[in-house]
């Protein structure tokens, strides 16, 4: 197995370039889409917010849009997933297939596209969950080493889901 890690100088140069591009959302999400490719070995990424007062997940970015496009809800199910990710603050780590049927309405949807584990890393800002980065790939993927390259991951991934609130330190941009 490669080394399972992040770059931490060229991969955070390359995300910084992003963000200061013309157009820093896509731009950053695809930074960080790559940056996790690289580090755990991928096979899907996307990334999730959550709206609590109404009880839905939104998907703000996806690298496979004809299974799951961007600006598709989910509701929000009160279940073992929930108390793991949104309330315990932790990462959930599904890495059969059995696992995800326990947790995901979906988990056909996902086993039809060649994927049995996933790792759902939650972004905390101010003690709340502003969004999770969702990453997929066969059966028993997601090991102890990919699940600590995966917390890398949290600083960048929380800059672009501020960004895609339009938020950086509570202030709105461009205001």
């Amino acid at each position: 197995m490669r080394n399972v890690k992040v770059n931490n100088m060229t991969d955070m140069a390359s995300f910084a370039a992003a963000l200061a591009s013309s157009n820093p959302m896509e731009a950053s999400c695809q930074a960080l889409r790559q940056m996790a490719y690289d580090a755990l070995d991928l096979k899907q990424f996307t990334m999730m917010t959550f709206d609590q007062e109404r009880g839905v997940a939104q998907r703000i970015f996806t690298d496979d849009t004809d299974a799951y496009p961007v600006g598709g809800e989910k509701p929000i199910l009160k279940n073992s997933w929930t108390e793991t990710v949104l309330l315990r603050h932790q990462t959930f780590v599904g890495n059969s297939i059995e696992d995800l049927a326990a947790v995901f309405p979906d988990w056909e949807k996902i086993q039809s596209l060649g994927l049995e584990s996933c790792l759902n890393l939650p972004v905390i800002v101010g003690n709340k969950v502003i969004g999770t980065l969702n990453c997929l790939n066969v059966a028993g993927h997601f090991t102890p080493a990919r699940v600590t390259a995966a917390n890398q991951l949290t600083v960048p991934a929380a800059a672009t889901f501020l960004l895609a609130n339009g938020n950086i330190d509570g202030n709105k941009l461009n205001e």
